[in-house]
């Protein structure tokens, strides 16, 4: 429970601290910095995601065709 209290007493002062540093210049351009990277990299893990799944549907695709040959194969 002490741990809990200490992690919930860092979280609401480092909201603070943001919420007064996000009024300066500095702090404006530092989140807007921060911001940019941030969806840079959901950007970058998206894109790495649908590359993965369509990789994925091919290798699918291809044992499925692989499979339907080898079924009429036996059938003859």
């Amino acid at each position: 429970m002490k741990s809990f209290i200490w992690f919930v007493v860092g979280v609401t002062t480092g909201l603070l601290f943001a919420r007064e540093g996000g009024k300066t210049r500095q702090g404006k351009q530092f989140f807007a910095d921060l911001d940019t990277k941030a969806r840079e990299f959901g950007e970058a893990i998206s894109d790495g995601y649908r590359k993965r799944e369509a990789e994925l549907r091919d290798a699918i695709g291809d044992i499925a065709s692989d499979t339907e040959g080898a079924i009429d194969n036996l059938a003859k």
